[in-house]
């Protein structure tokens, strides 16, 4: 069973990039290939438990289970010893990623107070785009009772798209909301 955002991209986005960019072949088109979701827990390295809750809420939003980060070096500054847990991520690919995707641009960015849309400047110049939550509250899965920090999360959703153009109108025709 395909998903709103394969139907999306099938239907809508192919023809409209072929069209637009002049493709001549399908596999020319650009598409999603991965969405990294990584969130700092810098402030977790005393703490065990807040770690544990943390993964467990990236683990809610994504629907995969987080690979904690370690830290590589020691920074006396921070009191940062190698090896400490420093953060989570998890890659998303194929199915997860597409829903992960929708319910993204359909439910949680919306929910976002004062949301005009999404910067058009945080391209990378190689067509993936970066995108950074201030909380994960806007997530449906996410109890609001159950949150003991808010943390902030970064996205990048990685494509094949050669320019930053090409991915910009590839991300808005899935239903990326852009600002003007």
């Amino acid at each position: 069973m395909a998903t709103r955002i394969k139907e999306k991209y099938l239907a809508e986005a192919v023809p409209a990039l072929k069209q637009k960019f002049g493709y001549q072949n399908i596999m020319q088109v650009p598409k999603l290939d991965k969405i990294v979701i990584n969130m700092g827990l810098g402030d977790c390295k005393d703490n065990a438990k807040a770690l544990e809750n943390a993964v467990e809420e990236l683990s809610q939003i994504s629907g995969q289970k987080p690979l904690v980060t370690k830290a590589k070096k020691s920074v006396a500054n921070f009191k940062l010893r190698e090896g400490m847990s420093v953060g989570a991520k998890v890659t998303l690919r194929g199915e997860r990623m597409e829903e992960f995707f929708d319910k993204l641009v359909s439910i949680a960015l919306p929910r976002v107070r004062d949301f005009r849309g999404v910067s058009v400047k945080a391209f990378d110049g190689r067509g993936n785009y970066a995108l950074g939550v201030r909380e994960q509250l806007i997530f449906p899965e996410i109890n609001y009772d159950k949150v003991e920090k808010i943390r902030g999360m970064e996205m990048i959703f990685v494509t094949t798209a050669n320019t930053d153009e090409e991915a910009k109108e590839l991300l808005s025709l899935l239903g990326m909301p852009f600002a003007q």
